[in-house]
């Protein structure tokens, strides 16, 4: 027993045993074996030591650690003592290196356990330490030993170890393992790389359960190429210890690695481990150090070997050479092998010797006698590779383990037929010869083998893998095949993948790969579900159609080529070439022997043989015994060629000899036709499923036949098949009633001869029956009531085989009523017929009558090629209708009188109208019924636009009977007409365009005529715009549609009319007057005028009858409205050209010159588009008086006066003026200088109000080559500079303040907003129309179109600052900022962080540029896209170039984060209609470009929203160029206007001073009058 201390260093520090794997940061302990000179050993842990110690000391402590052992162990108080104190006490490790002075601990491995030896100078020196080994297994091992074990395979486990072990040795070092075994010992040797004491390959290992060295490797041996020569046996690490303990009592393992010069030694006792087991103990057992011996030194040369000695063994006799075969056939890979040879030659990977013979040198064993007897043609070899498809969690213990892949390679092997004679058989005979104890035949045979890694797996002899049994397949060739699968054995090699059994014997039973291997082309079962098999040929993958297929064509090439069928035929054959009927024969070939004398099995068999062919033989032979008459044998192919086949052709004992085979030999062509005869295989005679029969007991099946000779065909009545159970009674004595249900099947039987009609059995009797594998046919024929047989229809044929029933057999049950159960529904006559292909056999037949049935099922209209088509006009009578009456089953019956019937004229199912008018009578056969002058009046005819097709409805008064005709009524021609709406006479004005005018045509009824009638229309004072020629046709709805195109051409108070031609007449004429208006002069006309002088400010209106204004008259030039007003007078010839405009019903004359001379000043003033408007104004025409002005007269000089006489302002005010001489020579200057200023005011102000008007048809030129919508759209901000200049004026604003700030040169304060601001929403892009830009901006609000985008939270977080009772702090931030700039924030503000929103997950469509989302289309319900669907309202918005890049610390851009925030998927339609059908689809709400909006939760935004803030238009070049043109001539405008504003205030400010001076120089001249009279 042994105690593992911790002890005190002699400077008494506490030593703690700590086990630890990194050597920098932990203490260091030092583990020591030390074994005593007495033969006891004690265990030293010295943890973190000095790096140096003095032999004394560690002496010392081992000294200690003796007697603390001693005191708890009986055994070591027996041994010796030890001279502690001897001068030549020292310490020896594994290399013989003494240790005397100092013991320096960098020489040893820290946390490993070294073994020292302990010299005390005697000369008694122990070999054999007590405890020296622990070999304590873990607790979950115990669970898992083998149940069951044998001395094979403990044996082949002890040589697995050996086996692992030398196969890691190099090209260089011998590969031997050699097994000698007798009575007293067992020995097992090999030349592996050996074990010592050191933690790594400590011999511990080999013989503690659990610690096997090669249990880690398994791994390595998954996924090599075949045959997977790896030997990583070990999966459980007992077996060692278990293996040596179940051959012998006592084992000693002796070991030596090439590094050590000793040689290590592990003792087992099997009484030692076991009641260590049994006590609770560790297991410790006993070891030692020894030189290595001379025949272990030359055996292996390279310095490493393992011995393993069994003493005591339990065999007692030993079949040496049933060993050496068994273990041959275990590891005969490794013994010789083909397969991993380079050159192609067997070798030998190991060298296996037992008892000094090489196995590879034995002859015997299962493997070799079955290599031997394989053809020599190619393998079928499939490669597997199985894996699971979900990982599982292992199962408790290391040998539940399982593995995520498994390899296989499938070699199938082919043992043809020699001589008749399988190879299978030859197999086991030698087998059996041989003693090695195979039960075995040729139909139990095991046809798998399993190896794992090499290693036969003993107990895995299976029968067959599903996918080598040839299933589903009947007939000859597959009977051949399914024998040829059984010459096929399966040799599989395994990787280490798979699991063995404990004792690895076979493979673990319900292992998945285990279960997945066995089931090998079978359909996968639900266990089976989570392993995925892979299948290759040759590097191919293969479904499992594709090996099936593949294997079926090897197992047939292999047949063909290696199979030696007999050639045992005992005559004379005859030669068959190419017979015309193989498959009759069963035979492939295109030669085929013919004999008479067959020898099989040391049997002859010949023509006229009798036989009995037992039940199950082969096919076609599954239900009775066949007896027989064996007529020929056929062998395929010639004399000596391989792979035919041999068929025995015989005649039943039931078929005649007429018809049986018959054999044709004509000079040198020959044939063999089989008649009735049968064809086998020549194997039903390997099976013993084909009997001789002795002539008694043919006799007796011959009269047994004669007795079931058919005679007659006869059908169960109703009686007999109710006993059978069976709804089975044709009704054949009485006519039936259409309807009646037929017999669900008919049962018919065939009477043997000796059975007579005139007395049948009351019940039935099998031995009126007759057994028969005959098929019966029975044929069914229709004819009509009174037709003649030839002219019967054939329905229906059907050929069945007998079956039994209630235990009656030879019946014939035919289906009829479960496949016709509307059979006797249609009225007349059915001949049923039945009759067998056999001439002896006499046919029956029976006859069904069926009449109509007595109830009334429905009416019907009778038609033919030559039916008139029921298409009639309004007023007109319908073609006579011929009608028939059917019965429920729709055989036709008479009408039993004239029936009252309702006549009706259906819309679909709307009712429209009931006809009345018409006449009926009953033909003489009262067969049909005749309805005739059906006359249609109807006003409803509109309900039926625009196909006017309907449904004519004949029924009976109860609507039990009726018939639906499909007809077309038309409206009749057109008898008046209606105008929509009323052209009423305050209504039409010269020149106006009636927008809506609509002529409603109708016949005599009130429908509406139908489309495309053509009318002539006839109009005075009237023209039609827009249309060639005065014909029109009517629409789908009856209506002539004018809107728009009827202008009034006649003038004020002129008539007009409109007129309607149909077929040359008038059907419509309406007349009406135009409205009155005259002009008129508002202001007042003096009296009389002074010659050569002017009439001023003449007002003209155009008012009404009432004398009322009509402001309606107004130019518009740029609306196409001219109202324009001419001056004319034969006084003066004046251009017509100068017209004055009219401004809501009035016109100013500035002036009119008068004439020089005196009397009637006449001119006539008129419209100049409306002549009727006229007005003649007469004024007297006085002379002025003359006054004569000396020079220093004259109030004015010569220059003054040409600048007032140039002014009209002047003239109006001077006219009163008199050429007086003023003193006050100031006052007239004045007055000059302000006329001067006046005329060139008015002067300039001409020039502007041209300038202005060509500027204004300037704009109105451009505006007429842009899109309609957007010349019209003043308020609408196209482009994005006028967008951000509007922004920029939104005082107030955070929009604004950055905006400002933005173009501001200077830089911001210490708030920088510029880098983290991505920039605002409306100004993100761009969109393609107005409508599409203002719904947009309507449904997302002008806040969330000014909202402010960030990049990150904090951002957003530095534009406001707040106090401490939380209110913004309006002097930091941008607040503060605004504040510079003179601007206050007055409202809250959105703002978007980039790095809060979630983005859009779906991607982007590959090849845009704009990077839109890869939405799908949204389907309805019925899988359509929406109609009106124009896209998503995120993917419209393009995004300006320098937004492109712009990206979130996501990754992700501007359209999948602030874009898809705003708008989500909200759908873009062409109109509301198109959006509210399309609701179904709709997830985040929906637009229409004419202004609807849907959002979220079935919330609807009603009414019209005029927003200020829109996207900017992407405008088209030439647009953009053209909407700067017209804002550059709208600035121009606006200067134009502004300075004409300027000059007519400066202009009335001189007009003022002009009065006031003109009025104070008339007083003055008032006052001189008297002077001037004297």
């Amino acid at each position: 027993m042994e105690r593992e201390l911790v002890r005190k260093k002699p400077n008494k520090r506490k030593l703690v045993e700590r086990y630890y794997d990194d050597d920098d940061d932990m203490d260091k302990v030092y583990r020591f074996r030390i074994l005593l000179p007495n033969g006891t050993s004690v265990k030293l842990t010295l943890p973190d030591p000095d790096p140096e110690m003095s032999f004394g000391d560690f002496i010392e402590l081992v000294k200690d650690e003796y007697f603390l052992a001693l005191k708890q162990s009986e055994s070591m108080k027996q041994k010796r003592t030890i001279n502690w104190k001897d001068g030549s006490l020292c310490l020896v490790d594994a290399n013989d290196i003494k240790i005397r002075d100092t013991v320096k601990f960098k020489k040893f491995h820290h946390h490993k356990c070294h073994i020292l030896r302990l010299h005390d100078g005697s000369s008694e020196i122990a070999d054999k330490f007590e405890n020296m080994w622990d070999l304590t297994p873990d607790t979950d091992l115990l669970k898992e030993l083998p149940e069951e074990y044998t001395f094979e395979t403990a044996l082949a486990d002890l040589i697995d170890n050996s086996l692992q072990a030398v196969w890691s040795n190099g090209k260089s070092e011998r590969r031997l393992i050699r097994v000698d075994l007798d009575k007293e010992r067992i020995s097992i040797f090999d030349t592996g790389s050996g074990m010592d004491g050191s933690n790594e390959n400590s011999i511990v290992k080999w013989g503690k359960m659990g610690a096997s060295l090669h249990r880690s490797s398994k791994t390595k041996a998954i996924g090599l190429e075949p045959p997977y020569l790896r030997p990583f046996f070990g999966m459980f690490g007992y077996g060692g210890s278990i293996a040596s303990m179940h051959l012998g009592r006592n084992a000693l393992v002796s070991s030596k690695t090439a590094h050590t010069k000793k040689v290590y030694k592990l003792h087992l006792e099997r009484e030692a481990l076991l009641s260590s087991s049994s006590s609770g103990h560790t297991w410790q057992t006993d070891g030692g150090i020894r030189n290595p011996l001379a025949d272990e030194i030359r055996d292996s040369p390279h310095g490493s070997f393992t011995k393993v000695e069994i003493f005591r063994p339990k065999i007692k006799d030993v079949d040496l050479l049933k060993i050496q075969c068994n273990l041959k056939d275990i590891y005969f890979p490794y013994i010789q092998c083909d397969d991993i040879s380079d050159a192609g030659k067997t070798i030998k990977p190991i060298e296996f010797q037992v008892n000094g013979v090489d196995l590879a040198e034995i002859e015997g064993g299962e493997v070799a006698i079955t290599n031997l007897h394989s053809c020599n043609g190619p393998e079928f070899v499939l490669q597997l590779r199985f894996s699971l498809k979900h990982q599982k969690s292992a199962t408790k213990g290391p040998c539940s383990r399982t593995f995520q892949e498994a390899n296989a390679c499938m070699k199938c092997v082919y043992f043809p037929v020699k001589e008749g004679k399988e190879s299978i058989e030859r197999i086991l005979e030698r087998l059996k010869a041989d003693g090695c104890g195979i039960t075995e035949n040729f139909e139990t045979f095991s046809r798998v083998s399993v190896r794992r890694l090499g290693r036969l797996l003993p107990d895995a002899r299976w029968s067959s893998l599903p996918f080598m049994e040839f299933r589903h397949k009947r007939g000859n060739k597959a009977h051949t095949l399914k024998r040829c699968c059984m010459r096929v054995k399966c040799f599989i090699e395994t990787d280490g993948g798979f699991n063995p059994t404990p004792s690895k014997t076979d493979l673990a039973h319900h292992n998945p790969f285990t279960t997945a291997l066995k089931n090998f082309g079978n359909k996968i079962s639900d266990k089976e579900r989570d392993i995925s098999v892979e299948i290759r040929k040759a590097g191919k993958l293969l479904t499992p159609l594709q090996l099936e297929s593949e294997y079926q064509e090897w197992i047939r090439q292999m047949h063909a080529h290696y199979d030696e069928e007999t050639d045992s035929g005992e005559d004379q054959p005859v030669i068959i070439v190419s017979p015309a009927n193989k498959k009759a024969l069963g035979i492939s070939s295109d030669v085929i022997r013919v004999h008479q004398v067959l020898k099989r099995k040391e049997i002859s068999w010949q023509r006229g043989h009798k036989i009995k062919v037992l039940k199950g033989a082969c096919a076609g032979f599954h239900k009775n015994n066949v007896y027989a008459t064996i007529e020929y044998f056929l062998l395929e192919g010639f004399r000596g060629d391989a792979g035919g086949d041999a068929r025995i052709i015989c005649r039943p004992i039931n078929i005649p000899d007429e018809n049986g085979c018959v054999l044709s030999v004509n000079y040198e062509d020959a044939s063999l036709d089989m008649n009735s005869s049968l064809s086998l295989p020549v194997t039903v005679i390997d099976s013993g499923k084909c009997l001789a029969v002795e002539s008694i007991e043919w006799e007796y099946q011959l009269d047994k036949q004669r007795q079931k000779s058919p005679s007659t065909i006869d059908l169960l009545d109703e009686k007999n098949c109710l006993q059978l159970e069976v709804n089975g009674a044709l009704p054949v004595g009485a006519p039936i009633h259409a309807g009646q249900d037929p017999p669900r099947e008919i049962v018919a039987v065939i009477r043997p001869a000796n059975f007579t009609s005139s007395g049948p059995p009351k019940n039935l009797d099998q031995r009126y029956i007759v057994k028969s594998s005959l098929e019966m046919l029975m044929e069914m024929k229709f004819m009509n009531e009174g037709k003649d047989r030839q002219e019967a229809a054939h329905r229906y044929s059907c050929r069945v085989t007998p079956s039994s029933c209630k235990a009656f057999h030879g019946l014939y049950v035919f289906p009829l009523g479960c496949k016709f159960p509307d059979l006797f529904k249609r009225a007349g006559v059915y001949l049923f017929s039945f009759s067998l292909n056999v001439s002896s056999c006499q046919s029956c037949e029976e006859k069904v009558i069926v009449k109509p049935s007595p109830s009334i099922g429905k009416w019907a209209l009778l038609s033919d090629k030559q039916s008139p088509s029921y298409n009639v006009r309004v007023g007109s009578c319908f073609p006579p209708f011929t009608i028939a009456c059917y019965d429920v089953y729709g055989n036709r019956i008479r009408f039993t009188s004239i029936p009252k019937v309702t006549i009706k004229l259906l819309n679909d199912k709307d009712f429209l109208v009931e006809i009345n008018k018409m006449k009926m009578g009953l033909s003489r056969n009262k067969m049909i019924l005749n309805i005739e002058d059906v006359l249609i009046e109807s006003g409803e005819l509109d309900r039926l636009r625009p196909s006017y097709r309907a449904k004519l409805v004949i029924s009976s008064p109860d609507d039990l009977f009726s018939i639906s005709i499909p007809c077309q009524v038309i409206p009749g021609f057109i008898h008046h007409v209606e105008i929509q709406p009323l052209m009423l006479p305050n209504q039409l004005v010269p020149g106006y365009v009636i927008e809506e005018l609509m002529l409603e045509m109708f016949d005599d009824y009130g429908n509406h005529v139908p489309k495309d009638l053509e009318v002539a229309l006839t109009v005075v004072g009237f023209m039609i715009q827009d249309h060639t020629g005065l014909k029109f046709k009517v629409d789908d709805y009856g209506r002539i549609n004018l809107s728009g195109l009827l202008k009034v051409t006649a003038g004020y108070g002129g008539n007009a009319s409109l007129s309607i031609f149909a077929k040359n007449k008038i059907v419509f004429k309406q007349e009406i007057q135009t409205v009155k208006r005259e002009l008129r002069i508002a202001s007042k006309v003096p009296d009389s005028c002074s010659a050569n002088g002017q009439l001023e400010n003449i007002i003209i209106e155009v008012v009404d009858p009432d004398g009322n204004i009509d402001v309606n008259i107004h130019h518009e030039e740029k609306c196409g409205r001219s109202h324009m007003l001419t001056i004319k007078s034969e006084c003066y010839q004046t251009e017509d050209s100068i017209r004055y405009t009219f401004k809501h019903g009035r016109c100013v004359v500035p002036s009119i010159p008068v004439p020089v001379n005196e009397g009637i000043f006449c001119f006539e003033a008129a419209h100049s588009s409306q002549p009727e408007l006229l007005l003649l104004v007469k004024v007297p025409v006085i002379k002025a008086p003359k006054i004569e002005y000396s020079d220093n007269q004259s109030p004015f000089s010569e220059k003054s006066l040409l600048l007032l006489q140039n002014s009209p302002s002047f003239k109006q005010e001077g006219n009163l003026m008199v050429s007086f001489v003023n003193n006050e020579k100031e006052l007239e200057d004045s007055i000059c200088r302000t006329g001067e200023r006046i005329g060139k005011v008015e002067k300039e102000l001409n020039r502007l109000y041209i300038e202005k008007e060509k500027i204004e048809q300037k704009i109105s030129t451009l505006q007429a080559t842009l899109e309609p919508n957007l010349s019209s759209k003043e308020n609408y901000l196209s482009t994005k500079e006028e967008l951000m200049k509007r922004i920029e004026g939104m005082d107030n604003t955070v929009a604004a303040v950055l905006w400002r700030l933005h173009k501001s040169p200077t830089p911001m304060s210490q708030n920088s907003f510029k880098d983290d601001v991505v920039g605002l929403v409306a100004l993100l892009g761009t969109v393609r129309t107005h409508k599409l830009s203002r719904i947009l901006a309507e449904y997302l609000g002008e806040d969330k179109m000014l909202a402010v985008i960030c990049r990150t939270f904090a951002a957003a977080g530095a534009f406001e600052k707040y106090k401490q009772n939380g209110e913004v702090d309006k002097g930091l931030a941008l607040h503060a900022e605004a504040a510079a700039l003179g601007k206050a924030i007055n409202c809250r503000f959105l703002v978007i962080c980039l790095e809060d929103l979630r983005p859009y997950r779906g991607g982007c469509e590959g090849s845009d540029p704009q990077g839109k989302l890869a939405l799908p289309n949204p389907t309805l319900p019925d899988g359509n896209t929406p109609v009106g669907f124009l896209g998503y309202a995120v993917n419209m918005i393009d995004l300006d170039v320098h937004h492109l890049g712009t990206q979130a610390a996501s990754g992700y851009g501007l359209r999948e984060t602030v874009l898809f925030s705003l708008f989500r998927k909200l759908h873009v339609y062409e109109t509301r209609f198109h959006m509210m059908a399309a609701c179904a689809c709709v997830e985040d709400g929906a637009v229409s470009l004419d202004g609807g909006i849907l959002r979220e939760s079935g919330i609807i935004s009603l009414g019209y929203g005029n927003p200020e803030i829109c996207f900017p238009l992407k405008l088209p070049s030439a647009e953009r160029e053209t909407m700067m043109q017209i804002e550059e001539q709208k600035s121009s405008l606006r200067r134009v206007i502004d300075v004409i504003g300027k000059l007519n205030k400066s202009r009335e400010k001189d007009l003022k001073k002009f009065k006031k001076r003109s009025s104070k120089y008339r007083k003055l001249m008032d006052n001189m009058k008297p002077v001037f009279r004297s």
